[in-house]
């Protein structure tokens, strides 16, 4: 089973910027669909964006032109860089990585707040 951490959640003013890394235990994230979830309080857990093996990115409308997907393979590692982040951007951020069979593996989550 793939171990995946998350890290660099924190305190950000609106119009800030933050970048989130999802370390995985092994080489993962070239050859299957990873992803970068959220859960605001009191609300479902929401797709933010993916990143497919072959590179190609898709987003949320809600995020469109502001976050950026990524990944190093070298490092094992998927990043989510946030820019101009606002209030309701304020979650839970999860990462998620889907293998081909259906299965995925879900880190622990780190917390993003936006506030002044």
């Amino acid at each position: 089973q793939v171990q995946l951490v998350e890290s660099g959640g924190g305190l950000v003013q609106p119009g800030g910027s933050l970048r989130l890394s999802c370390a995985a235990s092994t080489s993962i994230f070239g050859s299957n669909t990873a992803g970068w979830y959220r859960q605001a309080p009191g609300k479902q857990r929401e797709w933010v964006a993916h990143i497919f093996s072959g590179g190609f990115t898709n987003y949320a409308d809600s995020v469109k032109g502001r976050f950026i997907i990524s990944r190093d393979n070298a490092k094992n590692t998927m990043y989510l860089q946030m820019n101009s982040l606002k209030s309701e951007d304020t979650a839970v951020y999860y990462c998620r990585v889907i293998f081909p069979e259906g299965s995925s593996s879900w880190g622990q989550g780190t917390q993003v707040t936006v506030s002044s």
